[in-house]
């Protein structure tokens, strides 16, 4: 029954996670009153995450939605960004972590706002220094914290105007190069409990499946508000669980 839980779990935050990123707020608080330990579950994630992040970017890419030469440089920066952010994490508080997270989401709430991108362009990705600094930045929260790492880029994504299924792909492009080397991380000590993390793996892929399709006719005026929505709930939860 365990196993069919995760499933159904995997399903359901990935596809929330592949149309506005925040699917760490239900795989990961529902692991772990699972009775799930806390790394046991966060490497679950990870492995689930660098697979399943990688399938909808190669259907996207098969699709002919992205290109090769435009995101392959999105990987070593994302790599980058998350070695960085992992080297802060262990020089800095919890307590302060959790403060950058709120603060950053609370900044990129706000933003949605008053930003003019709305995913409507039609332009490829560049790299100059506005989208590698963002890419780097956002990399080093993911090292950092995490949650809300997907939403971040989407909303850079979307001041830089591009598509939002282009958006999406590079968005699943970054996740599989953060999480690649966080979940190696996690194979080598011995923290998968690997029953669980296939469980939740085999959820995600199907739930990557789903969220890419309806990713591909999903109306872009209606990609803001849902992102609002997600943000909205990150940081409550954030807030919640770590502030109160």
């Amino acid at each position: 029954m365990e196993y069919i839980i995760l499933f159904i779990v995997g399903i359901c935050a990935t596809t929330l996670g592949t149309l506005a990123g925040g699917g760490g707020l239900i795989n990961l608080p529902i692991m772990l009153i699972m009775g799930i330990p806390v790394h046991s579950a966060i490497g679950a994630n990870k492995v689930s995450n660098t697979v399943s992040s990688f399938s909808s970017f190669f259907y996207l890419l098969k699709k002919k939605e992205i290109s090769l030469k435009e995101s392959f440089w999105i990987i070593p920066v994302s790599i980058c960004g998350g070695i960085s952010g992992g080297f802060i994490a262990s020089r800095i508080s919890g307590e302060s972590m959790y403060i950058i997270a709120i603060v950053l989401l609370i900044f990129a709430f706000v933003v949605s706002f008053i930003g003019k991108g709305d995913f409507s362009g039609k332009e490829p990705l560049k790299f100059n220094k506005i989208s590698a600094t963002g890419l780097y930045s956002i990399g080093i929260y993911d090292g950092l914290f995490g949650p809300g790492q997907g939403t971040l880029l989407l909303y850079l994504f979307g001041y830089l105007n591009l598509a939002y299924i282009r958006a999406v792909a590079l968005v699943r492009l970054a996740t599989f190069s953060s999480c690649f080397g966080a979940a190696a991380t996690y194979i080598a000590t011995g923290k998968i409990i690997w029953p669980i993390a296939l469980s939740l793996l085999l959820g995600s892929l199907t739930g990557e499946q789903i969220g890419v399709r309806i990713a591909q006719n999903l109306k872009p005026q209606y990609i803001k508000p849902i992102l609002r929505i997600v943000t909205a709930a990150l940081i409550v939860q954030i807030f919640a669980e770590n502030v109160l």
